[in-house]
């Protein structure tokens, strides 16, 4: 669902936390960099924690956290996540954009919007021409609800005339405020990896180990199957890396320390144990399995709280016998609108001594849903699941055999 807004109006976002992206035509000429102001009700910082940007991404409690820029097919996209939550003493988040290079803002085509729990509001522009600063939007609580105001604001005197503003002393000469130094540093802007494919692919595509990550369309719901020849037995679960650097496990057995959860919050839900059926035609990806298939599902509806999924396959030591690739252990990823992306047994791992696979990394992103084919194996013998981090690049990695061993069945 979407709406906008023009200047001056405001809506009420459906949850606390969400993310606003700002967008604009790239400049290697123009210096222009995203900074949010944490303010109490009097509209003022509190302390030097309430200025977020690219030397300090995020404050204390997390209320705001600065995403380094990404610059791609000529345009760039500054990131802020926000979560305003109810037990904190900061009333709004004021979210600006400041060109440093003493330019402006002219023709740069600047968009914004909030997506928020699913929805996506979107904040009708103006054109700017030498201002040097702007506030785009504030993000506040009234009346026990979080709301969004489009401001549109310019200031010719760029981040100077913002921080005092807010509340922030600055001297002129030296660009700086006690504790925090305001700076012309170079920011960082990530360039995205030519690996991976950012036009949004459509369709049934085979997508096996060593192709590039692709793009797809972000629907409200999309399902995860995976299967293998009923001559054995497998066990389908999801690995869920949260917004917060929570790590949840949804899956119908334990592991130590890790309960069974059979649902997250509705938005990742394993749908049951095995079914069995005997394929009326070869599938697009089971084309070897010529016996009844087994499958385990997973459903899936992203919002702004969760960051990646990762479906595991998994068969305990006592099972038995077989590799993945002998009992043709593939997955597919179905979006319900006509895009099936498929990572097919091929390239399965041979070793008979092998209980866990991750085929593919599920990642959310505002422009789409980012498939990656794996294909990762534990080491031998070993019974423990993955585990999920972040890299410094803010990519969530999977590491084999790093989390708790599997209750046996």
């Amino acid at each position: 669902m979407s709406s906008e807004l023009i200047k001056g109006g405001n809506c009420t976002l459906p949850r606390n936390n969400g993310t606003i992206l700002i967008k604009h035509s790239s400049s290697t000429t123009r210096d222009i960099n995203l900074t949010a102001f944490l303010l109490d009700d009097t509209g003022k910082v509190k302390n030097d924690d309430g200025m977020v940007f690219f030397n300090q991404p995020c404050d204390i409690d997390k209320i705001a956290q600065f995403i380094t820029p990404i610059e791609s097919n000529g345009v760039t996209t500054h990131q802020i996540n926000f979560d305003l939550n109810y037990v904190s003493d900061i009333a709004k988040i004021a979210i600006t954009l400041t060109e440093d290079n003493d330019i402006g803002f002219d023709g740069l085509n600047l968009t914004a919007e909030i997506h928020c729990d699913g929805t996506v509001t979107k904040l009708t522009s103006l054109a700017f021409n030498t201002e040097k600063g702007i506030i785009i939007s504030e993000i506040y609580n009234r009346n026990g609800q979080t709301k969004a105001r489009a401001v549109w604001q310019g200031f010719s005197t760029g981040l100077v005339g913002l921080c005092s503003n807010y509340g922030i002393e600055v001297d002129n000469e030296v660009k700086q405020v006690p504790k925090t130094v305001v700076t012309q540093a170079i920011k960082p802007v990530m360039k995205v990896s030519p690996s991976i494919n950012l036009e949004k692919v459509s369709g049934k595509v085979d997508l096996s180990k060593g192709k590039k990550p692709i793009l797809i369309e972000k629907t409200s719901e999309i399902t995860v199957s995976i299967s293998w020849d009923s001559n054995t037995d497998y066990d389908v679960y999801a690995l869920v890396y949260l917004a917060n650097g929570k790590q949840v496990d949804v899956a119908m057995f334990g592991a130590k320390g890790v309960p069974v959860l059979q649902s997250y919050k509705n938005a990742v839900r394993h749908l049951g144990d095995e079914v069995g059926t005997k394929p009326e035609k070869k599938g697009f990806f089971q084309s070897s399995i010529k016996n009844t298939i087994c499958k385990e599902e997973i459903k899936i509806c992203l919002d702004d709280t969760i960051k990646a999924v990762v479906p595991v396959a998994y068969s305990a030591q006592s099972n038995g016998s077989g590799s993945f690739n002998k009992y043709n252990v593939s997955m597919l990823i179905d979006n319900h609108n006509g895009t099936e992306i498929s990572i097919s047994a091929k390239n399965a791992s041979k070793d008979n001594n092998i209980y866990t696979c991750v085929p593919g990394i599920i990642t959310n992103t505002p422009n789409g849903i980012v498939i990656e084919a794996l294909e990762s194996y534990s080491v031998p013998n070993s019974e423990n699941r993955p585990k999920l981090e972040m890299d410094s690049d803010r990519n969530i990695k999977v590491l084999m055999d790093r989390g708790p061993i599997n209750n046996y069945k």
